[in-house]
């Protein structure tokens, strides 16, 4: 089997999973397990899927980094449920759902998955720096489009996209991502950037959709040649070039922003999926009897013990 990495963006999912399945499932404490179930189940329906060799499950340590604030003060605003002047801010997660992030954790410890998170970084940037260094084939699975711009064809990196539901999950390539919006992977972020994103708070340049930002890049390559030409009067209409110029407090700060980071240090880490010894398989089982998780535990050990099959 060819060896492969598979990157979870883990907040999309267990977001998708808490909303996807019943919070009528609950564990014999009456705690709700929604969110732990589906989050297994949709790891089990990727590893039997794609069949990665390497798993890695990465993680918000901070879901709003303050040097993004800074820098676009509006950035994901309408999703902080309370400020907090010393560390990260609380995002809005439902309580029923937080109270199962603990429980998920613990899950993917006792199944041997790893988890790999970044002071003062999202999951994306986790991402964009273990994609970037690693030597074999990458799947990262989203439900967010920024994570676009790691598309890669000559490297093998590939998005999983979700945001149509597991049963209709899209494989994105360079055509795949040139079809949906007319600009390569590797222009995906000034294309972001251009375009704004109301869900990351980032307004973009007003004035500029899709199809606009598309052009400007097609014509002139990326941001920086788009600005020059808008600076030498060549290229596009006055009132494309009276708009970006219009914008260019934002459009001087907000790469920064919807860039992902990708040269984090990251410790190495053993990410190889392995059937579970005995010790692992007694604390799944625990953890399965206590928390009622039944057929999805039992469902993802099977597909752990058929990864090198």
């Amino acid at each position: 089997m060819t060896d492969r990495l598979m990157l979870l963006d883990s907040a999309s999912l267990y977001f998708r999973a808490f909303y996807g399945v019943p919070d009528t499932v609950r564990a014999p404490d009456g705690t709700p397990v929604n969110a732990v179930r589906g989050f297994l189940d949709i790891i089990t329906r990727l590893v039997t899927t794609y069949r990665p060799t390497h798993l890695v499950a990465c993680w918000d340590d901070d879901w709003r980094p303050q040097w993004r604030v800074d820098l676009i003060p509006t950035y994901k605003t309408h999703r902080v449920a309370e400020v907090v002047a010393a560390g990260p801010d609380i995002e809005v997660v439902p309580d029923p759902l937080e109270a199962q992030v603990p429980v998920i954790r613990e899950t993917l410890d006792a199944l041997g998955i790893r988890i790999v998170g970044a002071a003062e970084h999202e999951a994306d940037d986790v991402i964009g720096t273990l994609a970037t260094r690693a030597t074999i084939p990458v799947d990262v699975v989203t439900g967010d489009r920024d994570l676009f711009q790691l598309v890669d064809d000559a490297r093998d990196v590939r998005v999983v996209y979700t945001a149509r539901g597991m049963s209709n999950l899209e494989v994105l390539t360079d055509a795949s991502v040139v079809a949906k919006y007319g600009v390569l992977p590797s222009q995906y972020a000034d294309f972001a950037t251009l375009r704004g994103d109301s869900s990351d708070g980032l307004p973009g340049v007003a004035g500029i959709g899709e199809k606009t930002a598309a052009g400007l890049l097609a014509a002139h390559g990326d941001l920086p040649g788009i600005l020059a030409a808008a600076e030498s009067g060549e290229g596009m209409s006055a009132g494309v070039r009276a708009k970006l110029e219009a914008g260019a407090p934002y459009l001087a700060v907000a790469p920064k922003v919807v860039a992902v980071v990708r040269d984090l240090p990251l410790p190495e880490v053993d990410a190889r999926l392995r059937p579970l010894d005995a010790e692992r398989k007694a604390a799944a089982e625990a953890l399965a009897e206590r928390w009622a998780l039944g057929s999805s535990m039992a469902r993802i050990t099977d597909a752990l013990e058929r990864v090198d099959a």
